[in-house]
């Protein structure tokens, strides 16, 4: 059998962690092969390695059956191999094209052939049916569309062989569907494509074979058609998973959080991005706010939470109006808040793990004395939390929040928000980006605030998730409530057409 990749016992070490250990792996040509594991599995040391990020400490590489060094990425381009990171890496004000061309810019008599590239790249982009605009500033696009950027970007370097390293984490439903047929068209044009990931639906979609990693070793490789979900999972997180959530029929008692007729305007014009909102959350009960990313959803939290003013309206927890506090009294009055981008305002990532275990209560007694902190108490509260909620790290509660994996860092976050012990919690997207272990984690943990008598305001765009985790769902669409639904009386399809807005219902 001919591989256009070998990797052959892959070892990579970081100081306290065996990333990969002796990690084997094979792609043929024209497959899908997926990359599975839970976060923190070592998939992503594996793909930094064949492109170059990282170099192995023990184990070999052959690309088209050569053995070969790739010491940087640009060794890796030239073996025509591209990869997609998790957070693109594009430059926000510069167009399309120039983000494109950056590093490879062609030039005549010392000038940028700039016309040149700017066709080429309209040609790859008919081709390939990506539909981008190249004169487009990248600040202007969607998050869907920037993904498409970095596509074309490999396919300007004419690699051969792509990476996707967790391409779906910020795509709408829609967008994802779109990209798993964007990668059936690249391998029916000749291409191989890496899928690293951990969402079992999309193996299921796109995949032909799949290899599964559990704390750096290769457990197995698998035909996706002839294995269950079940059994992938299983190999995965190394004990059965269940798919079906243990919860029983919610007894909403007062209410907590109290919405009036809130209006905000977008942050840059006097549009309006939330209109007129109304609704309530109580005590015991999930309610989960649905719709399709950029109807008003992420102003919304930002009003309640104080991130963003609003225009008008009145916001109240447990009868106290709140609307004109800082962040800070929000906090201390009964809001706990898991946001929607946990790198950018959830952690500091450059700080230990300890410190950010504290960042809402560092000025309280429990942690400072007249100013001097109180360092003893910091680590133990720490080790308290990491115990609890199975927060893994290389350096338990030194270990800088940048290194560890997505999913610790969301369960950090997590355990910070619970600890805090507040009336209301607001969840918003928790579970992105994290895999099937993670995600069973997070969603107990969600239900189990509900049933000690905590209101839970959910905001996500996952249709599976807002199914099995609501007690109430209330769509916005276009800055509006359009409909308050139960979910044991609809389905996803009749979810899907209220969040497109094409279907209306009431809305308290």
């Amino acid at each position: 059998m001919d591989y256009v990749i070998e990797m052959i016992d892959i070892t990579k070490e970081f100081p306290g962690i065996k990333a990969n250990d002796k990690v084997n792996f094979k792609l043929k040509k024209q497959e899908i092969h997926a990359l599975l594991g839970e976060n923190g599995a070592g998939k992503s040391t594996l793909m930094s390695v064949l492109f170059g990020l990282y170099h192995a400490d023990e184990g070999s590489i052959k690309v088209n059956g050569k053995k070969v060094e790739i010491n940087n990425p640009n060794d890796a381009n030239n073996l025509n191999i591209g990869m997609v990171h998790q957070h693109f890496k594009l430059v926000h004000n510069f167009t399309v094209t120039e983000n494109i061309i950056l590093g490879q810019e062609d030039t005549k008599r010392g000038l940028l052939t700039y016309s040149e590239a700017r066709k080429r790249i309209k040609e790859l982009s008919e081709r390939y049916k990506l539909k981008v605009d190249p004169d487009a500033k990248i600040e202007d696009i969607s998050v869907g569309q920037q993904q498409r950027v970095e596509i074309l970007k490999m396919l300007y370097r004419q690699a051969e062989i792509l990476i996707f390293d967790e391409p779906t984490a910020s795509l709408t439903p829609q967008e994802i569907d779109e990209l798993m047929k964007i990668m059936k068209n690249l391998t029916k044009e000749g291409k191989s494509i890496v899928l690293i990931t951990h969402k079992l639906k999309e193996i299921r979609q796109a995949a032909d074979r799949c290899t599964i990693l559990r704390k750096g070793k290769s457990i197995n490789t698998v035909v996706v058609k002839d294995t269950t979900n079940e059994e992938m999972a299983e190999m995965m997180v190394g004990r059965k998973v269940i798919f079906e959530l243990d919860k029983t029929k919610a007894k909403p008692k007062e209410t907590v959080l109290h919405v009036e007729n809130l209006s905000i305007n977008a942050k840059e014009s006097v549009k309006e991005v939330v209109k007129n909102v109304n609704f309530e959350a109580r005590r015991g009960e999930i309610l989960c706010i649905a719709g399709i990313e950029g109807n008003g959803q992420t102003e919304l939290v930002y009003g309640l939470t104080g991130m963003m003013p609003i225009k008008q309206g009145k916001i109240m927890i447990n009868g106290e109006d709140i609307s004109g506090l800082s962040i800070r009294k929000r906090s201390l009055g009964g809001l706990s808040h898991i946001p929607e981008d946990r790198q950018k305002h959830g952690l500091i990532l450059d700080f230990p793990m300890e410190y950010n275990l504290i960042l809402q209560s560092y000025f309280s007694s429990a942690f400072q004395h007249r100013g001097f902190m109180k360092f003893d108490a910091i680590r133990q509260h720490a080790e308290k939390l990491i115990e609890r909620f199975d927060i893994r790290s290389s350096r338990g509660p030194v270990s800088l929040a940048r290194s560890m994996s997505g999913g610790n860092q969301q369960k950090a976050i997590l355990g910070r928000e619970i600890d805090r012990n507040n009336d209301l919690l607001i969840a918003v997207q928790p579970t992105r980006g994290l895999d099937v272990g993670a995600i069973e984690f997070i969603h107990k943990q969600l239900i189990d605030q509900r049933d000690q008598g905590k209101a839970v305001l959910l905001v996500s765009l996952e249709l599976d998730e807002v199914m099995n985790l609501s007690d109430r769902i209330l769509v916005m669409y276009e800055g509006e409530l359009v409909g308050e639904l139960d979910p044991d009386k609809i389905d996803e399809k009749e979810l899907g057409l209220y969040m497109a807005g094409s279907k209306r219902g009431d809305a308290s």
